[in-house]
């Protein structure tokens, strides 16, 4: 089952992705999905990395809480990632870099799949790339506590069986605004994290 879906999942990265229509449904009012002409040789990159693994016949993805001390986002819950840096010798090396800085997992027992549809995150001016990969089996994790407050196991199968969306008012760095959002644990995943999990999400329910 598991190398079933792996190349299943391999595949869809080769084929047309969901992207936008997936993306559109959990984008935040008011934001948008591109960056303007003006705004091109602002824009700066980044990347995360969504880590599927499988675990008691389930898949997971691994997602993380950040600090409220962070630049970015704080407080939010989030995929390993971070900005593409000078040093870094690809957008997918980055996703790497920053998963095994931010939760210590050994990357080379980790295949990349491919990469889902990027997208623009208006608030902070990134262009936001994430690098789907598989792993066989739960990584070891180790987090490192500057940059992840609590790490989240997110059970994708659950959501492709039965996808759960709610709103909820949130105050935000623009101010209040009326979100979608997926709910676990008690938890509000929104904004970027819940549109890259609809894009895989969908792909998944086709499988």
């Amino acid at each position: 089952m598991d190398s079933a879906v792996k190349t299943y999942l391999k595949d869809a990265m080769n084929g047309e992705l969901p992207g936008k229509n997936t993306h559109l449904r959990m984008l935040p009012p008011g934001r948008r999905l591109k960056s303007l002409d003006h705004e091109l040789s602002s824009v700066r990159l980044s990347s995360v990395l969504v880590l599927i693994f499988p675990e008691n016949n389930k898949l997971y993805t691994c997602l993380t809480k950040r600090p409220s001390t962070m630049k970015f986002h704080p407080g939010q819950i989030s995929f390993p990632g971070g900005k593409v840096e000078k040093e870094d010798a690809s957008a997918e090396m980055a996703a790497l870099r920053e998963a095994r800085e931010e939760v210590g997992i050994d990357v080379s027992a980790i295949e990349v799949l491919g990469k889902l549809s990027d997208f623009y995150l208006e608030i902070s001016g990134f262009s936001v790339q994430p690098f789907l990969a598989w792993t066989d089996q739960k990584p070891e994790f180790q987090l490192n506590s500057d940059e992840v407050e609590e790490l989240i196991l997110f059970p994708l199968t659950d959501f492709a069986e039965n996808e759960i969306i709610h709103e909820t008012e949130l105050q935000t760095f623009t101010g209040l605004l009326r979100v979608k959002y997926y709910p676990f644990e008690g938890k509000i995943i929104w904004g970027a994290t819940a549109m890259i999990l609809s894009e895989l999400i969908e792909i998944l329910r086709k499988h």
